[in-house]
């Protein structure tokens, strides 16, 4: 017996065999169980997402003659065994009259074929008319089509087919029942294409056949030839070399590739993967086109990882590589890119073009942004935590010793005050490269004494590398032989008036942080971009000396990220607050309001004393009584936002 390829093999004889379309085959099964039968159906899509199968199904289930279920003997699971169905299947039966529009367009050929419409059927139930590529009739075709299809005998049944339904005429369409085919997602391809080669006994690689399922686009029969057609050139085996061999297509591990090293900002290595892609000749813009497109399912994969589609079987690599860009990179790259690929028009070499884009996003990248590290790191005087500000049980005994030494460097006396200052300078020098930092002795048991926001800002230990201004004397070492118990007791807090405004701490009465702090200090913090954006949103719930709790707004929980969450600590500990920052997402009460919505309240009371000082001005109010003019309120701004 001859070969028969893959998508005639094992193209579906019933709907439960059918691949996707569920949407289709939910609505046919249902009319078939239910006798709601229309004599015109309507099936459109793209080239190979199962129309013309769909359409014989339908006639195998309205000619079945062992399984009818319904009184006119329809039913919607058709045998397969009775000779309706073996006649359909082998496209012999006499009763289902294919038609090829597209080779049969004239006036003639329409009425030859209607003629036969009032003929009872010769061997089946229903006398199925199958038209595929109903589009190409012409206009004369179509009226002469026109009465019968609205209008057929009891005993015909029209399925009409079409890759573009919108060149069919609004009569016609009026007339049919219309079901649209969806493309196939390259998920559904591979898992059917898994199956196939299982039940082949064909060896395959699963990256092999996601590229088969991208180059698909979408159509299930252009997959299975491809298959055919990768089986064949492998010798039997689809391997992932062959399959992108056989395509030409760029592979899409050399693309990740080139993102892992514009996430490691390495210029280095970035012309490297650039020289290595060149020596399998690509298309340059096309290279420009997928690292774009992998720009955006990153951004994806940061705001909404569950949005994030595995097109090409990567899902997994994305949402670990999408944790090493900041939000603002991403956004930056994908410009970039895009300005890039209109310009590789005017560009002499599109090797050059695609190198002199990368360069660019790596040059125009800012500087001020911390670079995301690969895994998370600890924050400034906090332990490891993830991205709800929880702390990890792996880093709770680092997070102890760092917490024992601020504590014990905080709550020193007067005689202990030159000491803990060089010893805080030289915790914030980084250390030289190629060196390991000497870790610094800790004691076992803390001293017991006030939390460190309890004491006046000038005994907190410094967060700059310049010495304090009251450091006279040289520093003297710390006396690692003293026992706790010897420590001073620490000095009274001085007096409000000898804090200079510029370095008051963040916290308030009782050495803690109130929500009034929290708004009197916002602007202080610095903080810009989105990370402005996020704080802005957040409300102080509770600070129990160690942790500070900060509640953020539910709509932009997406937003949250260890990078934001770093600065925002940061900000704090440069204004001498130190604590644990721990960002929870819920609802906030409504007697509360962040420092957005302080600033939108108070912009608005601005602007609508700005507009009543214009409407009084006695100059404006000449101008509206001599030349009638009025006074536009959308274009007055505050004198502070004009500053």
């Amino acid at each position: 017996m001859s070969y028969q390829v893959l998508a005639r093999k094992w193209r579906p004889r019933t709907f439960h065999e059918l691949v996707g379309q569920d949407h289709v085959r939910r609505a046919l099964v249902n009319a078939l169980d239910q006798g709601r039968l229309h004599h015109a159906y309507l099936f459109t899509g793209t080239r190979g997402v199962g129309k013309t199968t769909l359409a014989r199904i339908l006639a195998k289930c309205l000619n079945c003659t062992a399984n009818g279920q319904g009184d006119d003997g329809v039913t919607s699971t058709p045998c397969g065994q009775c000779d309706s169905c073996r006649s359909i299947d082998e496209g012999r039966f006499v009763d289902l009259i294919e038609v090829d529009a597209a080779s049969r367009t004239k006036v003639e050929d329409t009425r030859e074929l209607l003629d036969n419409v009032q003929y009872a059927p010769t061997q089946g139930r229903y006398k199925v008319y199958l038209i595929d590529e109903v589009h190409m009739l012409s206009t004369h075709s179509f009226n002469a089509l026109l009465k019968t299809l609205e209008e057929p005998p009891p005993h015909v049944k029209f399925l009409l087919a079409t890759t573009d339904p919108q060149k069919l005429p609004p009569t016609v369409l009026s007339r049919c029942l219309q079901f649209t085919l969806k493309h196939m997602p390259p998920e559904r391809v591979v898992g059917h294409l898994t199956t196939v080669l299982r039940a082949e006994e064909v060896d395959f690689d699963e990256s092999a056949l996601w590229l088969l399922g991208k180059a698909a686009k979408g159509s299930m029969r252009d997959a299975m030839s491809l298959t055919d057609q990768a089986i064949a050139f492998g010798q039997g085996e689809v391997r992932h070399a062959d399959v992108a061999a056989m395509l030409g297509t760029l592979d899409h591990r050399h693309v990740l590739a080139l993102m892992e090293a514009m996430a490691e900002v390495n210029a280095t290595r970035v012309l490297s993967e650039v020289s290595q892609l060149a020596e399998q000749g690509p298309d340059f813009a096309a290279v420009l086109d997928d690292l774009t497109g992998m720009l955006h399912r990153l951004a994806v994969a940061q705001m909404v990882p569950d949005a994030l589609d595995n097109a090409h079987g990567d899902r997994e690599s994305l949402l670990s590589l999408a944790s090493r860009f900041s939000a603002e990179d991403v956004q930056l790259y994908y410009q970039i890119g895009i300005q890039g690929r209109g310009d590789m028009a005017h560009a002499p070499d599109l090797r050059a073009a695609l190198e002199m884009t990368l360069l660019r996003m790596l040059a125009f990248r800012p500087q001020g942004v911390p670079k995301p590290p690969k895994t998370p790191l600890p924050l400034s005087g906090a332990p490891e935590r993830d991205v709800t500000g929880r702390h990890s049980p792996d880093s709770a005994d680092a997070g102890s010793d760092k917490t024992a030494l601020t504590t014990s460097t905080s709550t020193a006396g007067p005689s202990a005050e030159h000491s803990t200052a060089p010893a805080a300078s030289e915790a914030e020098t980084p250390a030289p490269a190629g060196s390991a930092a000497a870790p610094r002795p800790i004691e076992s048991t803390p001293i017991e004494s006030p939390p460190v926001e309890a004491l006046a800002p000038d005994e907190a230990p410094p967060l700059v590398e310049e010495p304090l201004p009251w450091l006279d004397s040289e520093p003297v070492e710390p006396d690692k032989t003293a026992e706790p118990s010897m420590a001073p007791e620490p000095p009274p807090t001085p007096q409000p008036e000898t804090i200079p405004p510029t370095v008051a701490p963040v916290a308030g009465a009782k050495g803690r942080v109130e929500h009034a702090d929290w708004l009197a200090r916002f602007d202080s913090l610095g903080l810009g971009g989105l990370t402005r954006n996020l704080a802005a949103n957040c409300v102080v719930e509770e600070d129990d000396g160690e942790r500070l709790y900060l509640r953020l707004d539910p709509s932009l929980a997406a937003m949250q990220a260890d990078v934001h969450l770093q600065r925002m600590q940061q900000a704090l500990v440069s204004l001498g607050f130190e604590r644990r920052l721990v960002v929870e997402v819920g609802p906030l009460p409504e007697s509360i309001e962040t420092p957005k919505q302080q600033a939108d309240r108070l912009a608005a009371q601005r602007l609508a004393e700005a507009v009543e000082a214009l409407t009084r001005d006695p100059h404006i109010q000449e101008l509206q009584k001599t030349f009638g003019a009025r006074l536009i309120q959308s274009t007055v701004k505050p004198a502070d936002a004009q500053a």
